[in-house]
Order: structure tokens, then C-alpha cells, then sequence
């Protein structure tokens, strides 16, 4: 007799084949996101046991790669044993659906990994209904191929013969699953409209009373890292792509004493789809109101000038247009080519080199950012009770305090101070006079 309490259930992990076509004039590009894919397959927990490459100009119409290679492609499948072939772009239902039963195994492009690593990391509300929403977006065209196995009717029966209640045109599953997916949809839609709102409210409500700096870049370019040695946040820094979905923001101290709210973001990839872009609009309000940019790139990535045109293209999607933009050439310490570095800083009118592991460049960095805050800064007097302790103290928290005198009760600050701060100001009592 088996013992159930010492039987063992093991789940074999997915053993994946990669398949790429790709252009011989951007080859260093074509291994970048090959190696890109690998590693997206390895978060998404499947081995890579086999990869196929074709110099292509555009892929085949119906099976992605050519005939010839979906021959061998099936090979492949059959002497490695695997599982799943994944794509390296995205695929339309009617190729996967092609290849799926020319090669007998499951076929997925890279948008589906993508949405599968973010599945897995989704921690809060938000980044669960995002992810819903970007993963059903991305099935609904898909569904005759899913759900083939359901194409029958749900109501009604040959001949009408179907009995009371049941009687009648009927309709596809199809077309009920199309329904349900459609109205979930839009119930995801209006449910992250409310949450839009409240981000839009709640960066509206710091503004008001800080200045705000936002960490934008590639994925795993060492955007939490910088996070964690500007603030002590404590955020998470594995190894792997996507490990950040939910933005935080902590306050940071700069040099001349004054905090400012600074937020780390989703990290961007090439060819992310543009249905998850949009499913993280409300994420990336922190990035579109900021006062200031910080834009991560690993500069020891040899596609490191890609990445940042491809985080500059998503910026541009969200409509991130900001005017104080730095350029963090993050992880410089492990960097022996000066020249490379001298070539990266070009692609950006203020560029800092930093290590955030390290330490290296951080003074540098919040100086600039300082710089940057200085001319949006008001400088203005301010006069108030002596006892209004509330209004003091906000001034020295996050503003500059340039001068002070005390006279016959009444307290005179001659300070720095964002201008949207003046609102709040005046609600505590201070007089403004402009310097």
C-alpha cells in the first residue's frame, strides 16, 4: 500500500526551444534580445534546452519562420523533448495556430511570457488588475484558437428538439466567452479608471507640499538599487527582469537638507506590448508629474544605447515629457571604456555616471537634482507668529532656509521653497512677500 504522506508530487519544469528571425545588418541587437528572451523564459520557470535563429527580412505570414525551419524546428522539438516554443516577437493567432499543428507542441510569442513574469509578480490590487486587464486584452483575439475545444452551441439543440427552455437559435461558446471577456474588460477599464484618480489625486496632494523625483529605465538596469542607496527603502533588488510592478516612493534627504518624494517605477523592456503600457498608465503617473526625471541605464549593457532609445519611446507613449531629464549611467564601477561612457553621456544634455552598488557619482547626482529643484524654486520672505511651530518646521523640512529674525512676536523667514508649496504656506498663516 502507497504511503500518501510520503509521495512526492514533482512538476516538471517546461523545457523551451527559442526561435528568432532577425536582420544580419542589427546581428549584436538580434543576440541581445535572444539573450533577453533566455532570460525571460528562465523567470517564467521554463529551460531553455534548444534556440533557432533565421536571417529573415520579415517573418513568414503564416508560420513566423520559414518552411524549411518549421521542419526543423519540429525536429528539434521531437529529439529535445520539448515542451513549449517560444517566440521572439508576437505572433498573430492564425501563426500560432499554424505552428501549433504543423509542430504538435504548444507555441507562445514574447508578449505571453512578459504577461506570465508579471503575473507572477503582482503583489498589490493594482498590479493584479493591470495585469488582468493586459492579459485579456492580449487572449481576446486569441480566443477561436483557445477555445476551439467549446466551439458547439450552448443553447438550443439539432432540429430544436432540445426540450422546454432550451429551444431555439442558441449561440456559439465563442460568443459567449467573447461577451464575458468584453464586459470584464470593462469593468477592469473603470475600476483602474477610479485607481488612475486616486494616484492623479494623491501625486496632485504631494506636489502641493513636496518636490518629486521619479526613477524611470530598463528593466534590471539597477533601478531599485539607486532606490535603496538614495533612501534606505529596503525595496527589493534580485537579479531577474520585472522584479519591480508596484511603484513606492520614500523621502529622500538631499545635501542642503531639504527631502524631496522620490519614485521608483516599473521597469520597460524592448518590444513591450502596448496593451501592458496602457494597463500601467496609472503606475507611471508618478513618472508624468514629476519635477524631475531620473532615467537608470546599465551602461555596461553592450545594447545599452537600445535600451535607452526603447525607455525613451515608452516615455513618449505616456505622454512623459518632462523638462528637467537626467541620465543615470548606472553600474560604471565594472566599465573599463572611457570612450564607451564618453559616447553614452552624448545621448543626454545632463548625464551623470554612477554605481549605485558602489556609491560612486550619488553626491554628483542628488547635487544636480538640487540644481534642477533651485530654479523651479520661489525665493520669498514669509511672516508668521513666532508660536506658528506647524509653518517653521515645514519650512525647514522642504524648503531652504536662507535667512531668519525674530522681532516683537512676529518670525521672518527668507527661504527657498517650491512654488507649489505657497498654497500650503498661506493655509498655515504666512504672510508672502516675494524677495
Amino acid at each position: 500500500m502507497v504511503d500518501l504522506r510520503r509521495t512526492e508530487l514533482t512538476v516538471r519544469a517546461e523545457r523551451a526551444i527559442l526561435v528568432q528571425i532577425y536582420s544580419k545588418r542589427n546581428e549584436e541587437l538580434a543576440r541581445a534580445s535572444l539573450e533577453e528572451l533566455r532570460a525571460l523564459a528562465g523567470n517564467a520557470h521554463a529551460i531553455v534546452v534548444g534556440e533557432l535563429a533565421q536571417p529573415r527580412l520579415r517573418p513568414d505570414p503564416h508560420t513566423y519562420v520559414g518552411k524549411g525551419k518549421v521542419a526543423e524546428l519540429g525536429g528539434l522539438c521531437r529529439e529535445l523533448d520539448a515542451d513549449i516554443v517560444i517566440c521572439d516577437d508576437d505572433l498573430k493567432p492564425s501563426q500560432v495556430r499554424k505552428l501549433e499543428e504543423t509542430l504538435d507542441t504548444k507555441v507562445v510569442d514574447r508578449s505571453e511570457v512578459i504577461l506570465d513574469i508579471f503575473a507572477q509578480h503582482a503583489r498589490t490590487h493594482q498590479a493584479r488588475l493591470q495585469v488582468e486587464l493586459a492579459q485579456l486584452e492580449y487572449a481576446f483575439p486569441r480566443l477561436k484558437k483557445m477555445w476551439t475545444h467549446l466551439d458547439r452551441l450552448a443553447g438550443g439543440t439539432v432540429g430544436g428538439l432540445g426540450g422546454i427552455g432550451v429551444r431555439g437559435p442558441g449561440e456559439k461558446q465563442l460568443e459567449v466567452d467573447r461577451r464575458l471577456v468584453e464586459r470584464r474588460i470593462q469593468d477592469l477599464k473603470e475600476e483602474l479608471g477610479q485607481v488612475e484618480n486616486r494616484r492623479r489625486i494623491e501625486a496632485a496632494d504631494r506636489t502641493k507640499k513636496f518636490s518629486t523625483v521619479s526613477i524611470v529605465g530598463y528593466t534590471n538596469a539597477g533601478k531599485s538599487t539607486l532606490m535603496n542607496a538614495l533612501t534606505d527603502a529596503g525595496v527589493s533588488v534580485r537579479d531577474r527582469l520585472f522584479e519591480t510592478l508596484d511603484t513606492r516612493t520614500r523621502r529622500w534627504a538631499l545635501p542642503d537638507g531639504r527631502g524631496v518624494m522620490l519614485s521608483d517605477t516599473v521597469g520597460f523592456i524592448r518590444k513591450l506590448p502596448h496593451h501592458l503600457v496602457a494597463s500601467f498608465h496609472a503606475t507611471l503617473e508618478e513618472a508624468r508629474t514629476a519635477d524631475v526625471l531620473l532615467h537608470v541605464a546599465d551602461a555596461a549593457s553592450p545594447t545599452a544605447e537600445a535600451q535607452i532609445a526603447a525607455v525613451e519611446g515608452v516615455l513618449k507613449d505616456v505622454g512623459c515629457t518632462p523638462d528637467q531629464y537626467v541620465l543615470v549611467l548606472n553600474k560604471v564601477d565594472v566599465i573599463e571604456d572611457d570612450a564607451r561612457l564618453l559616447l553614452l553621456r552624448r545621448k543626454a544634455e545632463h548625464a551623470v555616471c554612477v554605481s549605485a552598488l558602489t556609491g560612486q557619482g550619488l553626491d554628483q547626482l542628488a547635487a544636480l537634482v538640487q540644481q534642477f529643484l533651485d530654479h523651479l524654486a520661489a525665493e520669498v520672505t514669509i511672516e508668521m507668529s513666532v508660536g506658528n511651530g506647524k509653518l517653521i518646521s515645514l519650512l525647514y523640512e522642504k524648503g531652504v532656509v536662507l535667512d531668519r529674525v525674530f522681532l516683537d512676536g512676529v518670525a521672518r523667514f527668507k527661504v527657498k521653497v517650491p512654488q507649489q508649496m505657497v498654497g500650503s504656506i498661506k493655509s498655515l498663516g504666512g504672510r508672502i512677500r516675494q524677495s
